[in-house]
């Protein structure tokens, strides 16, 4: 006789490395659908929907099967003088992710959590970054932000990229 699993046994479950990339491909589509990113040449981009409050997308490189970008507002953090809040993408465009490397300017992960952090350190922060984009990617699309508003910068911008 077969043994009888219960309902609970034979439902998956999720673990945090899977949410993780279940995170990367939700954020990927939310910012593709906002600004096609995949598509524009390196340099610097404005999105302005009329709040006084200018995004800024930096191109910063395209290969073959990602970009790298920056996202932030066109302001500086009062304290540091750094561009505030930032975030660094890396778009897979094979894989369809999206991933939040970093989210402070001259703060890398050693920074934040050590040399040497336990995996769970590691993941745990990972989630943590890759859930504020999300959240602000819907809050941008929310606001009116996207492809029709994003304009490439011309002269001078407000923020210069961090190397």
């Amino acid at each position: 006789m077969a043994p009888v699993l219960s309902r609970v046994a034979r439902i998956p479950t999720i673990g945090r490395f899977g949410w993780l990339m279940g995170l990367y491909a939700e954020n990927h589509d939310l910012l593709v659908r906002l600004f096609e990113p995949g598509d524009l040449a390196p340099g610097h981009y404005f999105s302005r929907i009329g709040d006084g409050l200018d995004l800024r997308l930096d191109v910063l490189a395209q290969h073959a099967y990602t970009s790298e970008l920056r996202l932030t507002y066109a302001l500086r953090d009062p304290v540091t003088g750094e561009p505030d809040p930032s975030a660094y993408l890396r778009l897979y465009r094979d894989a369809r992710q999206v991933e939040a490397t970093h989210c402070y300017v001259g703060r890398r992960w050693q920074d934040v959590l050590g040399m040497f952090p336990p995996p769970a350190r590691v993941l745990d922060h990972r989630l943590r970054m890759n859930t504020f984009l999300g959240k602000w990617l819907r809050y941008l699309a929310e606001g009116g932000h996207g492809v029709a508003t994003l304009q490439k910068a011309t002269g001078p911008t407000l923020v210069e990229p961090v190397a």
